[in-house]
């Protein structure tokens, strides 16, 4: 997760940026940079590495001015140097960048052919060359930052400054989070409230499509549509924590709506936008990949889960043998391992004990062991023979949402990869999926400013005593964590069924008390799942239909719906998990438990 921290200011600001950047080293980054205007004209010092280089080229070569702009940048387009580093600048702006711009090659294109030279491998400075582009024609600096912003396409956050305009800095949201802070002398943008808490506790947090203006002290701040927006302004206490709640009511919330960009991180790392193709991940894992006889995943809980659609994912593109099961188990049951297989562990914090044994043991039977983890320290990650990192940042609520969806974006690029390396994926089919994933974040933000219809059918399921999830491929494993969802946080019972199962017994629970939340994609399996919908339906079943507009359209009367963005199959388990975290969140609420620290259940199980 990148860290964003601007100052409109009254002293000198690189110092104090730099500290505040500090503060931000949790979220991970390989590379740092800090932009101001001196004299009216943008310097900048940026270095590749942590942040105590730029503190060294800082102390060697220092920086004034009082308006200033700082990042820490981890890799996505381009490697971590310092040309890629940001602040992105021309002669006339500086910006800096979180999130992905899908169409920057577009925008790199159009703006080469009118005379722009771009000097480094970043989809930011796309946005930097509009920017001026904008200004050369004759845009004051918020018409043009507000006119960019709006062909942007992607999850994003951006804060920029601007040569001969002391005190002006602006900012803009879509996807990923921006926080502004208020003081009586300065103004400031950040990542979140933990980034301004050395400066001010008066935080308001943008809304998606809104762009702010800072001028010195004064904050103005503009919606989608160009309309002047009222944000209110909150009192947080991050200073005292390592991460606050950033607007949100709980933890679960904010993680909820952090997927745009800790999925964008974490596919920025797995994919190369500009084929796009997978990158390689890990060495030998091609070599492993390409001459495996079978791959054997395990993991527990909502882990586990990934694991399974992981399953259909590389049976379909690797055409290789898969067998999951859940880590408690797989160990206990002597498994029998295969000549040159490999064993996949996913875990978010790396200290599962269960998944931990198991690895040990797929280790001394000769398996190349391969961790899908999010704390690059952990036991697992050290342990293990290749990591493949996912980049969720910490996660706070006990409940997993975002590392969940960061677990799939690296399944699914993993996926790829083990076509590619066993000679099962042509280029365009790899650059085709490749694509569509990174169109994930995107649709993920599109998705959530439908949330007030998830919320309203959250609190009618808050009032069943038990409830069915189904579905079919790899809407199955999405069935049965949302079902587990709904149970650690609301202590409703739940359970999640194969569609095609549910005529074999579970069907005898159905009833109008009953509600079933069918997971249907209009994908291949979409008319098998709807024929077992309408045999529950002809049961008095109390219907939920999750798809896109089409397959509400062609499913027929239910009882509620909730509409997802329409999207290449390939990539709707990871979109579709997002309303079945809103559910349970929602009923959640409305029960009125702690949606965060829920009952009986710790965050990382470190036991047995």
């Amino acid at each position: 997760m990148c860290g964003i921290v601007g100052i409109a200011g009254t002293r000198e600001v690189a110092p104090v940026i730099l500290e505040a950047l500090k503060r931000l080293e949790y979220r991970g980054y390989d590379s740092a940079g800090i932009a101001t205007l001196v004299g009216g004209h943008i310097e900048r010092r940026r270095s590749p590495g942590k942040l105590s280089r730029l503190d060294a080229v800082l102390h060697e070569h220092p920086l004034s001015g009082h308006t200033g702009i700082g990042h820490t940048r981890w890799a996505t387009h381009g490697a971590p140097t310092e040309g890629n580093a940001h602040p992105h600048a021309s002669s006339k702006v500086a910006v800096v960048h979180n999130g992905i711009i899908e169409n920057f090659r577009e925008l790199r294109d159009e703006l080469t052919r009118k005379g722009h030279k771009f000097s480094s491998e970043t989809d930011t400075e796309a946005a930097v060359h509009l920017v001026t582009d904008y200004m050369d024609n004759g845009l004051a600096p918020a018409e043009a930052a507000k006119t960019a912003v709006r062909r942007l396409t992607g999850a994003y956050s951006l804060a920029m400054i601007f040569k001969d305009h002391e005190g002006l800095l602006i900012g803009a949201r879509k996807g990923a989070p921006l926080a502004v802070g208020y003081a009586d002398k300065e103004a400031y943008l950040g990542s979140d409230a933990f980034a301004l808490a050395p400066f001010t506790n008066r935080v308001a947090y943008l809304e998606d499509g809104d762009v702010v203006v800072i001028d010195k002290a004064q904050v103005s701040i503009f919606d989608a549509e160009g309309r002047p927006a009222n944000r209110e302004i909150k009192i947080t206490a991050a200073s005292a924590a390592l991460v606050d709640k950033a607007g949100h009511s709980h933890f679960m919330a904010k993680e909820i709506h952090e997927q745009p960009e800790v999925g964008g991180h974490t596919l920025a790392h797995d994919l190369d936008p500009a084929g796009p193709v997978v990158r390689r991940l890990g060495v030998g894992l091609r070599e492993a990949l390409a001459k495996a006889s079978r791959v054997t995943i395990s993991a527990c809980g909502t882990a586990y889960y990934a694991g399974m659609v992981g399953k259909y994912w590389f049976e379909k593109l690797g055409r290789v043998a898969v067998e999951t099961d859940v880590a408690s188990e797989l160990r206990y049951r002597n498994p029998v391992y295969p000549k040159d297989g490999v064993a996949l562990f996913v875990s978010q914090s790396g200290e599962t004990a269960d998944t931990l044994a198991a690895l040990r043991d797929a280790k001394a039977q000769g398996q190349t062991t391969i961790a899908v983890v999010n704390v690059s320290e952990s036991s697992i990650a050290r342990e293990a023979d290749i990591v493949l990192p996912t980049y969720a940042g910490p996660e706070i609520g006990v409940a997993s949402t975002k590392a969940f969806t960061c677990q799939l974006a690296a399944l699914a690029s993993f996926a790829i990869a083990a076509g590619q390396a066993r000679g099962n994926l042509r280029e365009v089919d790899e650059q085709r999926l490749c694509a569509s994933l990174l169109e994930t974040p995107r649709h993920i933000a599109e998705f959530l400013k439908r949330e007030a219809q998830v919320k309203a059918l959250g609190e009618e399921i808050a009032k069943a005593r038990d409830v069915l999830y189904m579905g079919r491929g790899a809407s199955y494993p999405l069935a049965l964590e949302g079902a587990l969802k709904l149970k650690e946080i609301s202590y409703i019972h739940a359970e999640g069924y194969a569609a095609g199962e549910m005529k074999h017994g579970p069907i005898a629970l159905i009833d109008e008390a009953v509600p079933i939340i069918v997971i249907a994609p209009h994908d291949v399996h979409f008319e098998k799942t709807i024929s077992n919908m309408q045999e529950v339906m002809a049961r008095g079943g109390k219907v939920l239909l999750i798809s896109d507009a089409e397959g509400i359209s062609k499913a027929g009367k239910v009882w509620a719906s909730i509409e997802v963005p329409t999207t290449n199959a390939f990539i709707t388990p990871i979109l579709y998990a997002i309303p079945v975290q809103l559910l349970a969140y929602y009923a959640a609420l409305a029960k009125g438990t702690d949606v965060d620290q829920p009952r009986n259940l710790a965050k990382s199980v470190t036991v047995e």
